[in-house]
């Protein structure tokens, strides 16, 4: 099962590379089943490995003019408040265990692997569904004060779950701001990067245990992962690879979310 984990964080490497999001999606649940790691602690995991990851992937980008740096600071300092509120406030609030009156009794690793299926389904159908570009004038007030929104409310979203967001950041940079495609990616991995570091910080200040050796090698195996997507990419047609990717989390997605419906079940039955 090990050999199985390391071989998917190559692949979670080789989607960054690839397609510019995505990884995080692939990572949480690697981490919970198949290395046996808890739900909250493999989000902080994620938001490591997924971070330095996108790091990496941004050299090609910047290379070659391919990150919008305004606009990325305009979306990406507000998402990094999100990201940063949401571990360091939100999730130390939830209780360990909830009970649903006499129906059920949840546990938080449920509570963060049931939202995180829900943005799996979410993610699925904006990578399913094709994103046109729609030039535009956006550099007035209240497209600024839109793509902050937007970028609060994505960091928002990313902390809990312990991703980057770039599945959900790439979407808005094309339909909002009218950006290209690959624009778009360069610019999601900017973001991405300072999302899920900053995320990481947060928990590393909150003293969540970490495993380092662990997580060093893990992120390692994605690193070689992202450096052959970067490569492969400039031969690939990425929308194609999008939206196979977008179906394959839908799949994930809704295996998950069975699972964790089962699992209250049992657990309100026993």
């Amino acid at each position: 099962m090990l050999m199985i984990g390391y071989l998917s964080m190559l692949a979670v490497g080789l989607t960054i590379g690839l397609i510019g999001a995505g990884g995080a999606i692939l990572t949480v649940p690697i981490m919970v089943y198949l290395f046996d790691i808890p739900a909250l602690l493999a989000t902080s995991y994620s938001l490591f490995i997924v971070g330095t990851s996108s790091v990496f992937g941004l050299t090609r980008y910047h290379r070659e003019r391919l990150i919008d740096y305004k606009t990325a600071t305009v979306f990406a300092v507000p998402s990094i408040v999100g990201t940063y509120v949401t571990r360091r406030g939100l999730l130390p609030l939830i209780p360990d265990k909830i009970s649903i009156g006499n129906l059920a009794v949840i546990d938080k690793d449920q509570i963060i692997l049931t939202v995180f299926a829900l943005v799996m389904l979410a993610a699925s159908v904006s990578m399913i569904k094709s994103h046109a570009p729609h030039p535009r004038q956006s550099g007035s007030v209240s497209d600024r004060l839109l793509l902050a929104s937007l970028g609060f409310l994505v960091g928002s979203v990313a902390g809990f779950i312990g991703a980057g967001g770039g599945f959900l950041i790439i979407p808005a940079l094309v339909v909002v701001v009218g950006m290209p495609m690959a624009v778009a990616v360069g610019t999601s991995l900017l973001i991405v990067a300072a999302n899920s570091l900053i995320g990481f910080i947060g928990d590393v200040l909150a003293a969540v245990t970490l495993e380092w050796f662990f997580l060093m090698k893990v992120t390692g195996v994605a690193l070689i992962g992202i450096i052959f997507g970067v490569n492969v990419s400039k031969r690939v047609e990425p929308s194609r690879l999008k939206k196979g990717f977008g179906w394959f989390i839908l799949a994930n997605g809704c295996y998950i979310l069975i699972r964790q419906i089962l699992a209250t079940g049992a657990a309100s039955g026993g």
